[in-house]
């Protein structure tokens, strides 16, 4: 099958989506939700104990089962952070809010 060719001047629905500043709010949105919907697949050793609940402007909050946790979790903070910039090859969470379920 013989691939399309856009007319010269004309631009993916991709190279809109993500070039156009006047959707840069809806892409950060689809990223900040990435990270919730991710996040047991990035760290599926932590299903039962934590679970991404929200995030805004680079910061997720993270519902975590008990203090014991939290306390583990917040030690490992830089390197959850890594891991999930990583996965996603580029810096979306800069900083983690460890919360009570």
């Amino acid at each position: 099958m013989e691939a399309l060719h856009m007319p010269e001047g004309f631009k993916s629905i991709k190279d809109v989506f993500y070039t156009d500043p006047a959707l840069k709010k809806i892409r950060t949105v689809i990223n900040e939700n990435d990270v919730i919907n991710d996040f047991e697949v990035i760290f599926p050793e932590f299903k039962k104990v934590a679970k991404a609940k929200k995030t805004k402007n680079t910061i997720v909050t993270l519902k975590v089962e008990n203090a014991a946790w939290r306390s583990e979790l917040k030690f490992k903070e830089k390197e959850i952070i890594e891991k999930i910039n990583s996965y996603y090859g580029e810096e979306r969470i800069t900083k983690i809010i460890f919360s009570a379920r």
